[in-house]
């Protein structure tokens, strides 16, 4: 057995139980978690913003150590340092065909298959997002299970498995942040933090900070922000003052509100490029004028999971991690246990703090 944050229900609180997990099967691992982050991705799925089987244990961001492997797995053996990848790709569907693997049609199919049972009544559970890692230990299909380039503590790698590769994504990939461009981040949270660092690595500048809290400034500087900005009615205005009176080469949204994406959209200049990583609710519409679509020539581009390849990308952030230009300690703002979770949904939910990490 082994205990875990259980959601027993859209909207219900998390519960801290003892769950029986199987062991792994064909193409599959089990790991014991080091670390996992607590992502609003997790809090969307709690209350039912993105979709979830349940009851269900949650947590997509980790890294642990392999314990034991299903037949047939050559990939990764017991001992094992790893870090999970929460939407691995199938390799064969039309989507990784066009080397999209991040767009994989297969990519969430272990999220609605049961993977443990309750320990009190043997109920069935589901893994979130198909990884499950608020819990100490968990089972994956292999191709989940990435090993972790040497020279990166494991505990801090937990936050690779999506805020890092998700804010390494969004400027490389999506955006395509070259040197000297600027660059305006919104929302300095986990994502936001590893976006403000990935621009820095870019070489982009300036490297302008927004969001709805004036506490976060230390944070977003220390990532990487040369400018620092509290959210308001005239941020766009603001934004263009600080880039030449022109507006942004490229604005990232970590946000996901209709309001927040549109004003990134105005705070970038004439064919300028919004990279939109914030998931927002169907109730979030964001509106444009067949005018200005023209007249401005922006470009506005949704980003899943930083448009990354996690087997190519991990090397190459590793290297900044060890040669000491991506700091990913820097972005934990709170070590927590299980018991933590609730209280750092709160944190998010009222805009607090950078990145929460639950440490096992």
């Amino acid at each position: 057995m082994t205990r875990a944050a259980v959601l027993p229900a859209v909207g219900a609180p998390l519960e801290i139980a003892e769950i029986v997990l199987s062991d792994p099967g064909p193409g599959q691992v089990r790991v014991r978690l080091a670390a996992a982050g607590v992502c609003h991705s997790d809090l969307s799925l709690s209350n039912g913003t993105l979709r979830q089987p349940v009851p269900a244990v949650l947590g997509h961001e980790g890294a642990g150590t392999v314990t034991a492997v299903g037949a047939g797995v050559d990939s990764v053996a017991p001992g094992d340092r790893v870090v999970l990848n929460w939407a691995p790709s199938c390799g064969a569907c039309h989507f990784c065909g066009l080397d999209e693997p991040w767009l994989c049609a297969h990519a969430g199919a272990a999220a609605s298959t049961p993977y443990a049972r309750l320990a009190a009544d043997g109920s069935e559970l589901y893994p979130g997002l198909g990884t499950a890692v608020f819990a100490e230990e968990t089972v994956v299909p292999a191709h989940a299970a990435l090993p972790l380039p040497e020279g990166v503590p494991l505990v801090d790698a937990a936050l690779l498995g999506c805020a890092v590769l998700t804010g390494w994504g969004a400027v490389h990939h999506s955006a395509r942040v070259r040197a000297g461009e600027s660059v305006v981040v919104f929302g300095v949270g986990g994502v936001g933090l590893a976006t403000l660092q990935a621009a820095r690595i870019a070489g982009a500048g300036p490297i302008v900070a927004v969001d709805i809290s004036p506490e976060k400034e230390e944070l977003a500087r220390a990532a990487g922000a040369t400018e620092f900005l509290v959210a308001g009615e005239d941020t766009a205005k603001r934004v263009r003052k600080l880039t030449g009176g022109h507006g942004a080469d490229v604005a990232v949204e970590c946000v996901g509100r209709a309001d927040t994406i549109r004003t990134a959209w105005s705070a970038t200049r004439r064919g300028g490029r919004t990279t939109v990583v914030g998931i927002g609710g169907q109730d979030q519409q964001v509106t444009f004028s067949a005018l200005e679509l023209f007249y401005f020539g922006r470009t506005l581009s949704g980003c899943v999971y930083g448009n990354s390849d996690p087997a190519k990308d991990l090397p190459v952030i590793a290297g900044h991690v060890r040669a000491g230009a991506l700091d990913l300690g820097g972005m934990v703002t709170e070590r927590i246990g299980l018991e933590g979770i609730p209280a750092a949904f709160d944190a998010m939910v009222a805009g607090k703090g950078g990145r929460a990490l639950v440490v096992f």
